[in-house]
């Protein structure tokens, strides 16, 4: 009855246009040769980021990710001195409950690690909204998702926002993520709103996750 129901399940989510994952890293569709195909563009010098990455990576962690216009492809953060391969997530609008942001900040002098934490109890919105990503966790819903689509062809994602030609992309007109988790470099937006935001610094290594 189990396999059953599982299977009545993933006849709904194919008609209704609508693909789920319980957990993914690193990339929307499984499997390490679609993680290789989606770092090809590496090779070619595609950057993520429009600017030089500090060098530290950062946690967030939401109860909820809703988002518009999405797309995805493999690319790369540049730092001062290392590149960083990151899948650059995209979207048009997005919104996430909950929000919170961690930057670990090692060895001040006389007070060892610490840790900056921006949250937004109430939630964030942004538009135009670009991640570089390093890892991602959460239970996925994608709305009529291409998974294969040539990187420099993506076209519901922000404007302009594509990879190299012949890199392997991926794109949705919408996507949920449940429970979100994630390792990123870099992020970009043109309008970002954090509602009740607190910011401070506590000692210690004090992760969203």
């Amino acid at each position: 009855m189990a396999t059953r129901r599982r299977a009545d399940a993933e006849n709904d989510n194919a008609a209704d246009g609508r693909t789920r994952w319980k957990v993914f890293t690193l990339v929307f569709a499984a499997g390490i040769s679609g993680v290789a195909l989606m770092l090809t563009g590496l090779s070619k010098g595609a950057v993520a980021a429009s600017f030089a990455v500090s060098g530290t990576s950062y946690k967030a962690s939401a109860d909820k990710l809703t988002a518009d216009g999405v797309v995805q492809f493999g690319s790369v953060d540049r730092s001062a001195d290392e590149a960083h391969p990151v899948l650059v997530n995209g979207f048009k609008h997005a919104k996430l409950t909950n929000f919170c942001q961690s930057i670990r900040v090692p060895d001040l002098p006389g007070v060892g690690d610490a840790t900056v934490r921006i949250e937004a109890a109430d939630g964030m919105t942004a538009d135009n909204l670009v991640l570089g990503v390093e890892q991602v966790e959460g239970d996925l819903t994608l709305d009529n998702v291409e998974i294969g689509r040539d990187a420099s062809k993506l076209d519901t994602g922000p404007e302009g926002v594509q990879g190299t030609p012949g890199g392997f992309g991926i794109q949705a007109s919408g996507a949920t993520i449940d429970d979100l988790k994630q390792q990123a470099w870099s992020t970009t937006a043109s309008t970002l709103n954090l509602n009740d935001v607190n910011i401070s610094v506590v000692p210690g290594n004090e992760p969203c996750y």
